[in-house]
């Protein structure tokens, strides 16, 4: 999720904003409180969708992922075996 920054800040801190904007983040520029710009990393031709994650972006999509019970999966995977047969491969 992008940051949200105000015109001030990204004046006084455009060195650092577009450091961290080439390392992949995205801000949202504000003025008066209002959104006036997106500022996003450039994606060079053919590499549409390639774009790398920052940590704080996966750390977020992670926490909006639902929970799962690590209990329950193993049984529902020793059920589906049961049915499906075991898929180890062995090496």
């Amino acid at each position: 999720m992008p940051e949200t920054i105000g015109q001030r800040q990204l004046r006084n801190d455009n060195a650092e904003i577009m450091r961290r904007v080439e390392a992949g983040e995205s801000f949202i520029v504000t003025r008066n409180g209002k959104a006036i710009a997106d500022i996003v990393p450039h994606q060079a031709e053919g590499s549409q969708g390639k774009r790398r994650l920052t940590l704080r972006q996966l750390q977020e999509r992670r926490r909006q992922m639902p929970h799962v019970d690590i209990e329950q999966w193993y049984a529902d995977r020793a059920a589906d075996d049961e049915v499906f047969g075991d898929d180890r491969i062995e090496y």
